[in-house]
């Protein structure tokens, strides 16, 4: 009799190990097929480019910036460039890029940084992660129900021709541009910056931002 009970707890406990198998494969498999429009996110598509100066325009980006940006495009193709046109369009595409938050997909997806000297990026976009963007939360599924800032609309407000020391380098003919920024709600976001931008081979760069 002692055989035989032992015998059936043995076969009981065979069961139960079969069955929790069992369910911890339906729950893999359900998270699976749950989860596969979103397992394997697409990365953002490039819509647009200007090869010669390496500016890209990215698909997730706004009908406004999109505008903007064609009209970067069109006045780059023009034999003769008018730079001060030039300045103001990068000044606006990198504020609208910036400070648009709700087109990114977590705080590292910072925005506006093809525009920035190149020696100054990687410390531009550590300091957008540790402020403006570090609040962000992640959308890489599509998921979030955050509210965050769309940009409406800028306006140039000034244009100036100054001085500009940095690193080693001096401009001569940097440009300031003064922007006023316009939300499509409002968050407390800031309305107002000044762009400095200076010559790097043949581009314009921003190397500030007030």
């Amino acid at each position: 009799m002692a055989v035989k009970k032992r015998r059936r707890i043995k076969k009981i406990f065979v069961i139960i190990l079969v069955l929790i198998g069992i369910l911890i494969l339906m729950f893999l498999l359900g998270s699976k097929f749950l989860y596969k429009g979103n397992s394997n996110p697409e990365k953002v598509k490039v819509n647009d480019k200007i090869d010669e100066y390496g500016y890209v325009l990215k698909d997730n980006e706004t009908k406004y910036y999109k505008k903007i940006f064609n009209n970067l495009k069109n006045e780059l193709s023009n034999e003769t460039v008018d730079e001060e046109e030039y300045a103001k369009l990068i000044a606006q595409l990198f504020v609208i890029d910036f400070f648009n938050l709700d087109n990114k997909e977590n705080k590292n997806d910072v925005g506006g940084t093809q525009f920035v000297y190149a020696s100054f990026q990687s410390d531009f976009e550590k300091l957008a992660k540790e402020s403006i963007y570090k609040s962000i939360e992640n959308d890489i599924y599509d998921s979030r129900n955050q509210e965050l800032p769309i940009v409406k609309n800028t306006e140039v407000i000034n244009v100036e021709k100054i001085s500009y020391d940095y690193l080693d380098n001096s401009d001569k003919e940097a440009y300031e541009v003064t922007l006023e920024i316009e939300y499509k709600e409002d968050f407390g976001y800031q309305t107002e910056c000044t762009i400095i931008l200076v010559h790097s081979n043949n581009k314009l760069e921003i190397v500030k931002m007030i």
